[in-house]
């Protein structure tokens, strides 16, 4: 059963932490977080994209609005960021790659930061556009693939978000530049969080993934366990959160 989760009452603007705080003022003398926050709320997609050909910044308050105390407007500020980052780089694409540089340095112990979002965020930016992009910024998949390989104590807090990612470029690239990420994902499907296992089943399911016969081999047996499995996973699907059993997954794995 797949259940809508109910939006959230509108949370306080958060300040951009991390990113270049200077005033920034639109229409009327509103801020352009608060206008990128509204457009969110609306989901008024276009609208970011159109913003992000004018202002290059609007990449900077996205990347900050991922943190919102609203998990719908987080995710959609992720949703916006590919789309936000496939404009800018029409003109200027090393703006996007040091965006993506950066997303990279926070998750590094050496940044004394904490990019929680990081995955999603350079995840969001390669899969619009992924054969594109994959030429253009290729470097980044396998340092994507690779936080999977983190050390545990660190790698719990990113894995969900990072197959997510992964899965988003498995919809559009081909194994051959994927392949690296089947043995780090193959043990996340018997993770105890059901985040967790239901990211890696979705992740496996997608065509850059699913017809190998590597992934066929060792997903199969624990397909049982998946059909009696009572946990349920978040995700975020046009524009909205839903809840779904991870035996319902498991179903759309067996067609």
């Amino acid at each position: 059963m797949i259940f809508r989760l109910r939006q959230k009452a509108a949370a306080p603007a958060i300040t951009c932490m991390g990113f270049d705080q200077t005033p920034d003022h639109t229409l009327a003398g509103e801020r352009l977080p608060a206008r990128l926050r509204r457009y969110l709320l609306a989901y008024q997609l276009d609208a970011i994209t159109a913003l992000a050909g004018e202002k290059r910044r609007v990449l900077s308050f996205l990347t900050a609005l991922t943190y919102d105390l609203d998990r719908l407007v987080s995710w959609r500020a992720v949703e916006a960021i590919g789309l936000a980052a496939a404009r800018i780089a029409q003109d200027d694409p090393e703006y996007v790659r040091n965006h993506l540089r950066r997303q990279v340095w926070l998750l590094s112990d050496e940044s004394g930061g904490i990019g929680w979002r990081a995955p999603e965020i350079i995840g969001a930016i390669l899969c619009p556009h992924p054969g594109q992009f994959a030429r253009q910024y290729a470097e980044f998949i396998p340092l994507l693939i690779s936080i999977l390989d983190l050390e545990s104590e660190d790698v719990v807090r990113f894995q969900a978000g990072v197959l997510w990612a992964i899965g988003r470029l498995a919809q559009a690239l081909p194994y051959a530049e994927l392949r690296m990420a089947v043995p780090l994902i193959l043990p996340c499907l018997q993770d105890q969080r059901a985040q967790v296992r239901g990211m890696a089943l979705w992740c496996l399911q997608q065509p850059g993934f699913r017809a190998q016969q590597q992934v066929q081999g060792a997903v199969q047996p624990l397909l049982r366990s998946f059909r009696d499995d009572s946990g349920v996973v978040e995700f975020y699907e046009g524009g909205q959160l839903i809840l779904v059993n991870l035996s319902q997954l498991c179903v759309t794995f067996d067609r």
